[in-house]
């Protein structure tokens, strides 16, 4: 199933379920934040700097990632090879309303509101 065909019906249009949809997931947003702060890094460096994650999840995350264009990956022909990961526009594009994101969220939880 794609990501794309999770909301049918009436939200179907909604902009922001659709942003939702591809910046989700447990490991989607750390990768992008972890990014942002380095600007480049390499595989190891990813993984280093995302406590918890495994090979695999931070695999298919990074593939997600850059099949939605929010990733960039760069291979150089070199022995031995060596691959870097970086934002593209549209990734970085996304910083800003995750900050706010995070802002509102350390708000409520300062203010300790009741559930």
């Amino acid at each position: 199933m794609s990501d794309k065909s999770l909301y049918k019906g009436r939200l179907d249009n909604c902009p922001l379920t659709y942003a939702l949809n591809l910046m989700g997931g447990k490991w989607r947003l750390p990768i992008i934040w972890a990014l942002s702060r380095n600007k480049t890094m390499r595989y190891n460096e990813l993984k280093r700097s995302i406590d918890g994650i495994t090979n695999m999840m931070l695999t298919q995350s990074l593939k997600e990632l850059e099949a939605y264009g929010i990733v960039n990956r760069e291979q150089f022909a070199e022995i031995p090879p060596r691959v870097e990961y970086s934002l593209t526009q549209n990734g970085k594009n996304l910083i800003p309303a995750l900050k706010a994101l995070a802002d509102w969220g350390k708000e409520m939880q300062s203010t300790d509101n009741p559930k």
